[in-house]
This record gives structure tokens, C-alpha cells and sequence, in this order.
């Protein structure tokens, strides 16, 4: 690994990039409920969105409307606890309203991401997750360009069970290996609904399509998470929902995934 740069990640991080080629599968969901996972593990995480016209990280960690100060190594990333063991960053935290529009053209939104990665004092981290916006765009190539001295970098991809974003998420794949970027593996977001009443999980739509994608695709699949209420409420309200709601069926879906990304790093995360 290249030496990092005065201000930039230190250490030795597991970098992993939170991908999708389509909208609405939970990827901000999933990047957020990871960080508190491996938070619960013990890890430092950093979590980086780079979701710049949707930036979602700061509600969903109950960070929203906080500052990002400058020190001498580069701006200070907001810490999600007070042990300081979770840090973001996102353009969220450098809006004057967070309803506010980010209408750049691509060079600022790269210039922007370069300075996530090198100009933030993330300190050591054990992991970096990286909240990526849907498909294969400037973003995405801004991400993996700024963070390749830090290889090998890792991506977990996200789909739901429809044909549909099956189809969009095969696209990512490739995207994957054009980059150089490993695949930890899939995950199949919004398998079922588990009801609020009776805690039943009844899918709602097809079924498999994830696992059948990372067999097709020679990667691992790393498991389903149902869609609980009490998660999306957790995160609307900026929540640990891994703390608060250790019964519901998503929590051992997600712990499992965590526990599978810690297995496959045993150097690193020792």
C-alpha cells in the first residue's frame, strides 16, 4: 500500500465500496447498518458518502445539521458516537440548508470526492465504507481513482429480489472487474416484509434472485435482509437498530453479513 498522504486515511484500511447499479435497493441502508456493525466489533470505520446529489448518511447516523471544522491535517471528519470510533463524511455536512440541491458538473463532484479521501484527518482506520450513488458514473471512477493507492479495494454489491434490478446490478459486476475492484459478494436487499404485528416475513417480491446472481457471477452471496418497519424507522429516527432491535429478523442477517466481511479479512482485522 502507498503511503497515505498528510491529512488523508492512515494505517492500513479495509476499504470497501458500497455499489449498486440501480436506485433504491438499500445501499445507504445497508452501508449505514454495516458501519454500526463492525463498529459493535470493535473496528474503527470511517464512513464516506459519496452520494453527492443524494446524501443520506448524515439523517441515518443522527448527524445532520453538524459541521465540518478544519484542523492541520485537512477537515475533521464528524464523529457518530463518543468513543469516536465512527466517523462520516458527506457533502450533507458542508450544505447551508440539507434540503439544498448539488448541481455540479462532473470535475467538481471528482475534485470534491479527491478531497474526501485525501484531505480528511480520517486518522487509522480498520474499514472505510464507501456509500456509492446508483450505476457506474463519475463518482464511481472519482472513488476508486482517489482511493487505489489504498488497494486492494473491495466492493459489496448490493441488489433486490426483482428481475429488474438483478439485471441493473449484473452491469455493476462487470463495472467490478473492469476496475480491478474485488467483490467481497451480493447481498439481496428487501427479501421479504416482516409484518409489525406478527413479525411474519412474507416476500413480497420474487424470490432468489441475489443468490442466483452471485452463483452465476462466481461470488459469494452474502445473505438477504428483510425489510423490517422498525429499520427503516430506526433510521429515519437515527437510531443503533442493531442496539435497539436485536429480535427483529433483519439482525441477524446483517450481523451475519458483518461477521462474513470480518471472516474474509483476518489479517487486517486481527
Amino acid at each position: 500500500m502507498a503511503a497515505a498522504e498528510p491529512g488523508g486515511l492512515s494505517g492500513t484500511p479495509r476499504v470497501i465500496l458500497v455499489l449498486s447499479g440501480k436506485g433504491g435497493v438499500g445501499k445507504s441502508t445497508l452501508s449505514a447498518e454495516l458501519a454500526l456493525a463492525l463498529r459493535h466489533a470493535g473496528k474503527k470505520v470511517g464512513l464516506l458518502d459519496v452520494d453527492l446529489c443524494g446524501p443520506s448518511i448524515p439523517r441515518m447516523l443522527r448527524a445532520q445539521g453538524r459541521a465540518v471544522h478544519q484542523c492541520d491535517g485537512g477537515w475533521v471528519p464528524v464523529f457518530a458516537d463518543a468513543e469516536q470510533n465512527l466517523s462520516l463524511m458527506s457533502v450533507g455536512f458542508l450544505l447551508e440548508q440539507p434540503d439544498e440541491a448539488v448541481v455540479w458538473r462532473g470535475p467538481k463532484k471528482n475534485a470534491l470526492i479527491k478531497q474526501f479521501v485525501r484531505n480528511v484527518a480520517w486518522g487509522p482506520l480498520d474499514f472505510l465504507l464507501v456509500d456509492t450513488p446508483p450505476g457506474t458514473s463519475d463518482e464511481h471512477m472519482a472513488a476508486v481513482e482517489a482511493l487505489r493507492p489504498y488497494s486492494p479495494l473491495s466492493a459489496l454489491v448490493v441488489t433486490t429480489p426483482q428481475a429488474v434490478s438483478v439485471g441493473d446490478v449484473r452491469r455493476e459486476l462487470t463495472f467490478c472487474r473492469k476496475t480491478g475492484l474485488q467483490v467481497l459478494g451480493v447481498v439481496e436487499n428487501m427479501s421479504g416484509f416482516v409484518c409489525p404485528h406478527c413479525s411474519e416475513c412474507t416476500s413480497i417480491f420474487s424470490q432468489g434472485g441475489g443468490e442466483e446472481l452471485a452463483r452465476l457471477a462466481g461470488v459469494p452471496f452474502l445473505g438477504a435482509v428483510p425489510l423490517d418497519p422498525q429499520l427503516s424507522r430506526s433510521l429515519e429516527e437515527g437510531g443503533d437498530f442493531l442496539r435497539d432491535f436485536p429480535d427483529s429478523p433483519a439482525f441477524p442477517a446483517l450481523s451475519s453479513i458483518a461477521r462474513q466481511i470480518l471472516d474474509q479479512m483476518p489479517i487486517a482485522c486481527s
